[in-house]
């Protein structure tokens, strides 16, 4: 007879574990989605842009793990989701990013429901948690938000579809040097 190992004693309760689990979805979705985007953006010419989305699709990635290991050290069962309905086709690189900018804004707006209800159930370390995930999102939305603001600065007509792609290979670093953040 299999010797069975005894199952530790949870700190989350059975409704937080759904929601983290959720996130995890969403998180293995959104780093699916920009490996699609990346791919499309390669095949269509727009190196920088594809790498851009290349390592964003791994950034998520490791959101999702992040997760995944959480729920497990709390007690929990982190699930494997099942991605579904990824898109391949885009109308232009403008359609990319604007969908970037869509998808990061439900990222936030999911994270925020799940540290809401932390807060009020007390689950403080959870909550703690999840400071990580909040600000890394401003961030997310910021860059994204970039991103769409290069199309109207430059300019789609002429070289300007060239001259944004060469802008989002340098626009990570940007915002990481504070260059997109609010200095209020």
């Amino acid at each position: 007879m299999e010797k069975q190992i005894v199952t530790p004693k949870r700190s989350l309760t059975t409704e937080t574990e759904k929601l983290l689990n959720n996130q995890v979805g969403k998180e293995a979705s959104s780093s699916s989605a920009y490996l699609s985007m990346a791919s499309w953006c390669e095949k269509s010419g727009y190196a920088n842009a594809a790498e851009f989305l290349y390592r964003h699709s791994d950034e998520e990635r490791m959101h999702m793990l992040k997760l995944f290991r959480y729920i497990n050290d709390a007690g929990g069962h982190a699930l494997q989701p099942e991605i579904k309905n990824i898109q391949h086709e885009y109308k232009s690189l403008r359609d990319v990013f604007e969908q970037v900018l869509e998808h990061e804004i439900r990222v936030t707006q999911s994270i925020n429901e799940i540290v809401d209800h932390c807060f009020t159930i007390k689950d403080f370390a959870t909550f703690q948690f999840l400071q990580w995930y909040v600000t890394e999102q401003r961030e997310e939305e910021t860059l994204a938000r970039r991103a769409l603001e290069l199309f109207d600065i430059i300019g789609e007509d002429g070289v300007g579809l060239w001259t944004i792609d060469q802008e989002l290979g340098k626009l990570e670093s940007f915002v990481q040097e504070g260059g997109g953040a609010s200095q209020a």
